[in-house]
């Protein structure tokens, strides 16, 4: 069962790539959706992996709850 979902969408304007994050993960609206500012979608992918893996290895765990 996925409890969130990220999608990296084109900005048609910029031609940049930006994150949209969905919680529950069967939303149809986003919860988070981040600025464009990626040049591809997996560089998309990987700051958003990268930046879940920091908070999720970090000490206090952040708070995504």
């Amino acid at each position: 069962m996925a409890i969130i979902r990220i999608e990296a969408v084109k900005d048609e304007h910029s031609d940049l790539f930006f994150i949209e994050i969905y919680r529950p993960a069967e939303a149809e609206q986003p919860y988070v959706t981040t600025e464009p500012r990626y040049k591809s979608a997996a560089a998309a992918e990987n700051d958003i992996v990268a930046i879940l893996a920091a908070v999720a290895s970090s000490p206090d765990r952040g708070s995504l709850g």
